[in-house]
Formats: structure tokens, sequence, C-alpha cells
């Protein structure tokens, strides 16, 4: 009898692992009201049974299916083409005895939009209009996917969510910038726009990057050099290189996206110096996962009062800049004009700054100008008579400043004195006078953690923070 039993339950084990086995299974990122990207080759991917042959049906294209065999690891994955933007339609994988459908699909715009608190910040943590911005929430074309808040040692295949049409109650939990980024987009593009959320607050950017563009003897630096930070004191933030990119970013891979938007910095103040290394090889390995060079767009960490040693959150603004040119197809927004209070490190006005990210977006990827984002950077300073002419670049013409006097302008001498100085503004210049300085000197702007500056474009843009070479006088 016991004999008997064993073997009743070892085929009954049998049958019902078959039967798992065999099921067509697709992960939580293909599921109902979910966003593809229009007119593109997406990959679809997901488990089923041992060299099955699987078709793959879609709804915007009925006359043309897409076949797949499953290989010997259970595995699967095809290219499904998509046309214009429409919807709802349906999604349906097909096997001998099986099949798995997702309905209300609809074909778009597809952003991720990764990073810290600032990424993380919604509406129910506070911000400016919040009440009124979330009554306004109810918009059926903006489609979120919110990835919890989850690590993994190893990288990761799946994650635990859903796709949410935007509500009041769905947006007033997710990332308020990601949000007001993917409705101004649906506005002015008329395309469902769907957002990949995937941030974590007080979060490195090393934990966002995969472990293995590490070097072993690179990974036992960052270690110690993110042990000795503030982070060990806060197990609730993970520290360890990696461990967010296996568990929210990994299971995306290769959803199709049109781009990234990226909102983090601050805790990486400290060790500012290899902040354009660190994140450049972030993005080169995202973007090998995503198989292409999407567009990466990134917001400049705004003034706050860190109480820094060393100048730091001046020194990694200075980074962020830099990965302009090292990175190709980056662009970065300046939010120092939005700060209204330095000490608190969240900016409240995130439609404002999710709308400026979109309209960057905007430009560089649909190439439509609906307003302004660009802020001019330092091209070059030298001494012309007895002025420091210092001048700028950008899609601008002019500038002025918000106050009587040019806030945030200082200039160091040879006695190594920093001296507060106006500036007269012409076109793209300002003219220092030199009055009571001697040779060299060095111009700086708003070159530390919270000073918020008062030049503008004639487009109403702030100028990046900017520090010059030791200027010799010839």
């Amino acid at each position: 009898m016991k004999n008997t039993t064993h073997l009743i339950l070892g085929m009954l084990a049998l049958t019902f692992g078959m039967e798992a086995k065999a099921q067509i299974q697709l992960p939580s990122v293909f599921s109902d009201g979910m966003v593809l990207q229009q007119n593109s080759k997406v990959a679809v991917w997901g488990w089923g049974n041992p060299s099955e042959t699987l078709m793959i049906l879609s709804g915007w294209n009925p006359g043309d299916t897409v076949r797949t065999v499953v290989d010997n690891q259970g595995r699967w994955k095809a290219e499904v083409p998509t046309g214009r933007t429409g919807g709802p339609y349906t999604l349906e994988v097909k096997g001998g005895n099986d099949s798995w459908k997702v309905s209300d699909v609809m074909l778009g715009e597809v952003w991720l939009c990764s990073g810290q608190s600032n990424m993380e910040w919604s509406a129910d943590m506070g911000i400016m209009n919040g009440e009124q911005e979330v009554k306004q929430a109810a918009c059926p074309s903006v489609r979120i996917f919110h990835n919890p808040k989850q690590g993994a040692d190893t990288p990761q295949t799946d994650c635990r969510t859903k796709w949410e049409v935007a509500t009041p109650e769905s947006m007033r939990k997710t990332s308020a910038t990601a949000y007001f980024f993917a409705r101004y987009l649906t506005e002015h593009l008329k395309v469902p726009v769907g957002i990949l959320v995937s941030a974590w607050g007080g979060t490195p950017a090393e934990v966002w990057t995969p472990a293995e563009v590490w070097t072993p003897a690179e990974i036992v630096e960052k270690d110690e050099i993110l042990s000795k930070n503030k982070l060990k004191d806060y197990p609730w933030w993970p520290i360890k290189p990696g461990v967010l990119y296996n568990q929210m970013i990994h299971p995306l891979v290769p959803y199709q996206i049109a781009g990234c938007i990226w909102y983090q910095g601050e805790s990486n103040h400290e060790n500012a110096p290899s902040y354009a290394r660190l994140v450049s090889k972030m993005v080169e390995a995202w973007r090998k996962d995503f198989e292409w060079d999407f567009p990466f767009y990134y917001v400049q960490i705004a003034p706050h009062t860190y109480g820094a040693k060393n100048n730091t959150p001046a020194l990694l603004r200075e980074q962020q800049e830099l990965m302009l040119g090292q990175v190709k197809n980056t662009a970065m927004i300046n939010i120092s004009d939005l700060v209204e209070n330095v000490k608190d490190i969240h900016p409240r006005n995130k439609r404002a700054i999710g709308e400026r990210l979109a309209c960057l977006a905007m430009d560089k990827v649909y190439g439509q100008f609906t307003g302004a984002y660009e802020s001019p950077c330092l091209h070059d300073a030298r001494v012309v008579k007895r002025n420091l002419e210092v001048t700028l670049e950008g899609n601008f013409n002019t500038l002025h400043s918000t106050t009587k006097e040019v806030t945030g302008l200082t200039v160091v001498d040879c006695t190594g004195k920093q001296v507060a100085v106006n500036a007269r503004l012409k076109g793209k210049s300002l003219q220092i006078p030199l009055r009571g300085l001697k040779a060299p000197y060095q111009v700086y702007y708003c070159f530390d953690e919270a000073t918020i500056g008062s030049l503008r474009t004639d487009a109403d843009m702030p100028v990046l923070p900017f520090r010059t070479a030791k200027i010799e006088v010839k």
C-alpha cells in the first residue's frame, strides 16, 4: 500500500509538473492595459514547453502570424511588428494545448523612468498643487507600469506588478515626474504613452548598474566606498552594486522603449569625481540590454543645503554636464529656477520638471518644439581690455538677470580671495570689471551646493553652473 501510494503521488507530481511546464507564460510587463512601442519590431518573450512551436497573433495585424520555437530551457522570444498608434488590441500566444491572451493593448510611445527619490516622488508624498493634480489625473491614454521596490542578488526575469491606466488613484502613488512627462507627451503627440517606473529613494547609481560591468577589483572598491558613506546607516536603502538593476531593470529587458528619463545623483555627491564614468557605464550596459542606443535624458541635481565637505554637490553637477560630451544621445535639463526651498532636497514642482523633460523629448525625439528646456553652458572666458569676458553657448540670443545685480557670480584672483561681482550682460556674454583684482582669475557661477543664480535666457531658462579655468593676461 505504501509503495502504491508513492507511485500514485509520483505520477501526479509528474503529471502536474508536465502541465506546469507546458503552460505558456509571459512576464508581467505583458499584461492587460500595456503599451507597445508603435512603428517598431517589439520583442515578446516568455516560457513554455521545450521544442514547442508557438504562434503569436496581434489584433493590430490579424493577417500576420509570428511563429517561434521554445528552446530546451523552456524559454522563447520573438519579434512582433507593430504599426501606427491605435488600440485597444489583443495580443495572443498560442501553443498546442494552451494560450496566453493580453487585452487592452495600446500602440504608442514607451519610456523608462528611473532614479532615486526625486523620480520616485509621488503626489502622496507632497507635490505642488497635489490634490488638484490628483483630481485631474483621469488620463486613459497614459498607462503606468510601476515596479515595486525590491532588490535581488542575481538578475531576475520577472517582477510582481501590472499595467494600470492613469487614474487619480494610480497617479497619486507613482512617480509624479514620470506621470507629468507622459501626460505632456500624450497631449502633444496624440498617442498613448506608457511609462515603466523603476525608482527608489536614497539609492546611488551603483545599485542600478549591472555588477558585470565592473572588474572584481572595482566591485571591492565600490563596496568599500558605499559602505563608508551615510547610506550604511539606512539598511532599507540598498547599496550593493547591481542589486536594483537585477530586480527593477533586468525583468524589463528587452522591452522596446522610445527612451529613458533619469533623475538621480544626490546620493553620489560624496564620490562626485567618478560619477560621469559610473553613469556612462550604466547607460552603456542598459543600451546593450535593450538592444539599441536609446535617448537618455536626465535632470541635473538641484540647489540644496547638503552641508557637504569639499563642495561635492557642485562637483557632481559638473560631472553631470561632463557626461553630455562623453555619452552620445544624451541631454540634460537644469531646474534651479524651479526650486522654492533649498533646504528641501525634493523640489515640489514636479509638473514643471516632468514637462521640461517632455519638451526636451518632443524636440530631440519627435522633432516638435513645444517649449523651452535648454540651459546655456560655459563656452569661453578671457580678458578683454579691463574686463573678464565670459561667453556662454546654447540655443538662445540674450541674457538677463532676475535681480538688479547678478546673483551667484564670483571671481577668485591670485590672492585666493573669492569676491562676489556683478556683470554687464551683452548678447551671450558677461563682462566683469577687473577693478581691484589681480591675475590669474577664475570665474564661478553658482558653483556651490545651494546658490540659485539670477541669470536667465530670453526664453527664461536658467544658466548652468560653471567654473572657468584660470585666466591669464596675455
